[in-house]
């Protein structure tokens, strides 16, 4: 039992030793940082324990470098307004929904004006080309009404306009339908609006 109790007690003085002389390492999640190194002359130190300072850097993806100024990036409601459209009279409404531009460059919308059956979520690209200006490539996978039939790609483009407090923005807008070999089955443009949505955001002033 003794010599029992002597392995014992050595295993664990082994143990702490070799934590005692394990490195440092950082706690990452995921992350790519550069391999740490290793150095077999490496020693304790005695003396009392000091706090390095550590600083933090912000990443700078999605960032408007003209200005840092990505007002854009947030949540929106949206409605499409016909305007110069053949066959469709200035005015009408063609769509309106609910619309994230993300700080990576991306956007995704929720359409109001297609049924859920036949693919009323849609993804997007943006970039900004002025001083509170963005331009929007835009695309969906349209279907039939009834949800049964791929109609082709639909392909929206926006220019828009913030304005100086990043409440609101207007801009122009296309939508064109395509079929799969590539022939257009219908083009609208008009005018496009967003209000923000915030946090405060009442549920009427949506309506």
């Amino acid at each position: 039992m003794k010599a029992s109790y002597k392995a014992l007690a050595a295993t664990f003085g082994m143990l702490g030793l070799a934590l005692l002389l394990v490195p440092p390492c950082s706690a990452q999640c995921g992350g790519l940082g550069r391999p740490m190194t290793f150095h077999s002359s490496w020693q304790p130190q005695p003396g009392p324990i000091r706090l390095l300072p550590v600083s933090f850097a912000t990443g700078d993806v999605g960032e408007d470098r003209d200005d840092n100024d990505a007002l854009i990036v947030g949540f929106w409601h949206v409605k499409f307004v016909s305007k110069d459209s053949k066959g469709v009279p200035d005015g009408t409404e063609v769509d309106a929904g609910y619309a994230q531009w993300h700080s990576d460059g991306t956007e995704i919308m929720n359409s109001g004006g297609r049924p859920p059956s036949t693919g009323d979520f849609c993804l997007g690209v943006w970039k900004k080309v002025g001083v509170r200006k963005y331009k929007l490539n835009h695309f969906a996978a349209s279907w039939d009404s009834t949800g049964s039939h791929l109609l082709g790609p639909a392909n929206i483009r926006e220019e828009v306009t913030l304005d100086p407090g990043g409440k609101q923005f207007t801009g122009t807008f296309t939508i064109d339908q395509y079929d799969e070999m590539g022939n257009t089955l219908a083009h609208v443009q008009g005018v496009i609006t967003g209000t923000r949505i915030t946090v405060e955001t009442p549920a009427e002033s949506v309506f």
